[in-house]
C-alpha cells in the first residue's frame, strides 16, 4: 500500500510544472492497429505489423531505441551497431527464433540416460573420442555470434534474439557431449586442434561464411547422419536433437548470406575469400584439422562406422567414412548454390573436389 507521504511528495514533484502528455501521440497511420494471435501462438510475425514491421535498409539508430519506438534527444549512443541491414538480417530470423523458442531441450531430462547401454570398449572409446572433439566444436561455436551480438541494431533486433538461441543451444549441445563422454565411466580424451578460423573473423560477414555455410553445415551433416555411427537408441536421440538446432543455424546464414548478395552483389568475391580461407583448413594435411576432426576423430568415426577396429571392419568404417565427407561436401556446395554462389565449385581446392569425384558405392 502506497504511504500517503509517498503520494503528497510525488505531487509536490509535478506542482507548477506543465504536463507533457505529447508520448500520447500516436502516428495517423498505427492508430486503431491490431495483431492477431496465428496457429502458433503470438509471434514476432504476428506483430510485424505497420511500420512496426518494417525493418530500415540504412539505420542510424546507435541507441537502445527498440524499431517502431519514438526517439528522444537525450538518449545514450551507445556508437557501435551496424548501419546497413545487409551486415547482418536474415529473412528467416523471426520464423527460426519462434521455432528454437518452442523446441528448446533439455540434456538433463530429455535425453533416456538411464537405458545407456554398456559397449564394447573400443566403440566406448571412439564415441568418447568423438564426443571430445563436439565439446570442443560446440564451445567455439556458441563463443563466435556472441562476439558480433553487440554490433546489431535495435532495428533489426530479430537478428540479434536469434543469435541468443543459437548461444544457448551450442551451450546445450556442449553439456550434452560433455555428459556422453563421462555416461559410461570413459571421459574426455585428445583435444582437437580447434576451429581453426572460426576466431579469427572480424566481421559479420565473414563469421557467417565460416561459420555458418562451412562449419555449422558440416556438423549439421553430420548429426544428421548419426544413425550411421550411433550404436544406441541414446545416441541416436542426442544426434537428432542437435541436428534440428544446427539446421536452424544453418538456414540463418543461408538466408543471411542470400539477402547480402542479393542486395550487394559487388560482395560476392568478399564472401569467396572468406571461403577460400575456410576451405583450405579442410583436408590440409591427413589429419583434417579444424573443421572434420583430425586424425583421431577420424580413427574414432571410422570405428563407430565399421563397429571396430579388426582390419575388416576399419576398412569398412573408413568406406563410410568416406560416404560422410562427401555428403558433408555435397550439401555444402547446395547451400552456396542457395545463396548465389553456384559457381564455387571450380574455385574448391583439389582435396575436396577429389572427394566429391569418389567413388563409394
Amino acid at each position: 500500500m502506497v504511504k500517503a507521504e509517498t503520494l503528497e511528495m510525488l505531487r509536490k514533484e509535478s506542482a507548477g510544472e506543465d504536463l507533457d502528455l505529447s508520448w500520447i501521440d500516436k502516428p495517423a497511420a498505427e492508430r486503431g492497429l491490431r495483431v492477431t494471435r496465428g496457429k502458433r501462438g503470438l509471434t514476432l510475425e504476428d506483430i510485424s505489423v505497420g511500420t512496426y514491421g518494417n525493418p530500415p535498409e540504412v539505420t542510424r539508430n546507435q541507441s537502445g531505441r527498440m524499431r517502431g519506438s519514438a526517439p528522444r534527444d537525450d538518449a545514450q549512443n551507445l556508437g557501435r551497431h551496424w548501419m546497413l541491414k545487409s551486415e547482418s538480417w536474415s529473412d528467416s530470423s523471426m520464423m527460426i527464433y519462434e521455432e528454437a523458442l518452442q523446441r528448446q531441450w533439455s540434456s538433463a531430462t530429455d535425453i533416456p540416460w538411464e537405458e545407456m547401454p554398456e559397449m564394447d570398449d573400443d566403440l566406448e572409446l571412439a564415441m568418447s573420442q568423438l564426443c571430445t572433439f563436439l565439446t570442443q566444436v560446440e564451445f567455439i561455436a556458441g563463443d563466435v555470434p556472441g562476439k558480433f551480438a553487440p554490433n546489431i541494431s535495435a532495428d533489426h533486433f530479430e537478428t540479434g534474439l536469434f543469435l541468443a538461441t543459437q548461444i544457448m543451444d551450442e551451450a546445450r549441445h556442449l553439456d550434452v557431449f560433455r555428459k556422453r563422454a563421462l555416461a559410461n565411466g570413459i571421459g574426455l580424451l585428445q583435444a582437437g586442434p580447434g576451429a581453426i578460423g572460426l576466431l579469427t573473423a572480424e566481421s559479420f560477414i565473414d563469421m557467417t561464411a565460416s561459420l555458418h555455410l562451412v562449419g555449422e553445415g558440416f556438423i549439421q551433416s553430420m548429426f544428421r547422419m548419426g544413425e550411421l555411427f550411433a550404436h544406441s537408441e541414446v545416441d541416436k536421440r542426442i544426434f537428432r536433437l542437435a541436428a534440428q538446432d544446427e539446421s536452424r543455424h544453418v538456414a540463418f546464414g543461408v538466408m543471411h548470406m542470400k539477402h547480402l548478395l542479393d542486395t550487394e552483389p559487388e560482395r560476392k568475391e568478399e564472401v569467396h575469400t572468406y571461403l577460400d580461407r575456410m576451405e583450405g583448413r579442410v583436408g590440409a594435411s591427413s589429419t583434417q584439422a579444424g573443421l572434420t576432426g583430425g586424425g583421431d576423430t577420424s580413427e574414432a568415426l571410422a570405428i563407430l562406422l565399421g563397429g571396430g577396429k579388426d582390419e575388416k571392419r576399419l576398412n569398412e568404417g573408413y568406406k563410410k567414412l568416406m560416404a560422410v565427407r562427401r555428403r558433408q561436401f555435397t550439401e555444402y556446395l547446395h547451400r552456396l548454390e542457395v545463396v548465389g554462389l553456384g559457381d564455387r565449385k571450380e574455385r574448391l581446392p583439389e582435396r575436396i573436389r577429389a572427394f566429391l569425384d569418389a567413388d563409394v558405392a
